[in-house]
């Protein structure tokens, strides 16, 4: 019924609780999940987790953020995306957030190499006609710009993609839907100070929409502040359901049905 797009199940927050959080997918009825990788050291625990269970997915990517770390090559890229279970780019993008006093007081133009990272996340999915999972935070004018100067345009996308954990305003959201992307929205959702997020949710076409928990970051309400999971991602749907005034039925199926779109058919089982 429910699909989780972005969660990190690798990280250490899940080490050995594998068979505890199916359960409570299963109970929650989250059919899915994709599990997102963020640095290639970790890509390969990422994508045997994917090969393990035959309703999780993988995606190969450096997340924006991360430093001393393998810098990824398009032909590194490329060659893991080709491996079973992956069907996803990312997460890649842009992070400016707090950038002087988390950088180290780097300022936007001392971040280049996250651009040029991005540039070959991009490119390796262009390669690979696998969608992009974009992470920007603080970074959407530079984000949208990149992904127009390489060719994602909304006019014949080799890649596309989807906006993960979406923070940013509607003017963002329409920018990112007229390029062909689709939005994400994460347990941020929920908040009691996120009702600007909840005015782009409501404006955001149901068509064009995903839900994920981000786990093990980002609980929803009621769970807010504890260790988040797939199962958590219905609470997301909720909130949806109670902006469109829908049942909360018909946003599973609608965001099930576009993961389905985005990540080239891959089923429930």
């Amino acid at each position: 019924m429910f699909t989780d797009s972005h969660c990190h199940l690798t990280f250490p927050e899940f080490a050995d609780q594998m068979p505890q959080i199916r359960a409570a997918m299963a109970e929650a009825q989250v059919d899915r999940a994709l599990c997102i990788c963020t640095k290639l050291e970790e890509f390969d625990d990422v994508q045997a987790l994917a090969a393990r269970y035959d309703n999780f997915w993988a995606s190969v990517g450096v997340h924006p953020d991360n430093e001393d770390i393998a810098e990824p090559t398009v032909d590194d890229l490329v060659r893991r995306a080709a491996l079973p279970r992956v069907v996803a780019i990312g997460e890649t993008g842009l992070d400016y957030y707090q950038m002087e006093e988390r950088k180290g007081g780097r300022s936007i133009a001392d971040m280049e190499w996250q651009r040029d990272r991005f540039r070959v996340h991009i490119r390796a999915a262009q390669q690979t006609r696998m969608p992009l999972i974009i992470h920007t935070r603080e970074a959407s004018a530079d984000t949208l710009a990149i992904l127009k100067e390489e060719g994602e345009d909304g006019a014949g996308n080799a890649a596309g993609g989807v906006f993960h954990c979406f923070t940013e305003t509607a003017e963002v959201a329409r920018a990112a839907l007229d390029l062909g992307f689709y939005i994400s929205f994460s347990g941020i959702l929920t908040f009691k100070k996120a009702q600007d997020l909840r005015d782009v949710a409501a404006f955001v076409p149901l068509d064009r929409m995903l839900i994920e928990t981000d786990s093990p970051y980002l609980a929803p309400v009621p769970y807010r502040g504890k260790t988040n999971n797939p199962s958590y991602v219905p609470f997301v749907a909720k909130q949806i359901a109670e902006l469109r005034k829908l049942p909360i039925e018909a946003v599973a199926e609608a965001t099930s049905n576009n993961f389905e779109t985005l990540f080239k058919g891959v089923k429930a089982t």
